[in-house]
């Protein structure tokens, strides 16, 4: 599988994310927290695996070098 999340992009990633896991976490009583923790989760594992299915389709690659 080739890397299209990289940069600023996985910055981003990696920051929203975490900020939502830990807003979804202090909400987990409502659907909008688990919701939260939902979308930060998923953005975190993109960019740690630096993989984007959404990227993939819309032919989106972020990466500096893509071998």
């Amino acid at each position: 599988m080739d890397r299209n999340v990289g940069g600023v992009d996985r910055f981003l990633r990696i920051t929203l994310g975490l900020t939502l896991l830990l807003i979804g976490y202090r909400n987990r009583e409502k659907t909008a927290g688990t919701l939260a923790f939902i979308a930060g989760s998923d953005l975190l594992a993109t960019a740690v695996i630096q993989r984007c299915p959404i990227n993939a389709l819309l032919g989106i690659d972020t990466c500096e070098s893509s071998e």
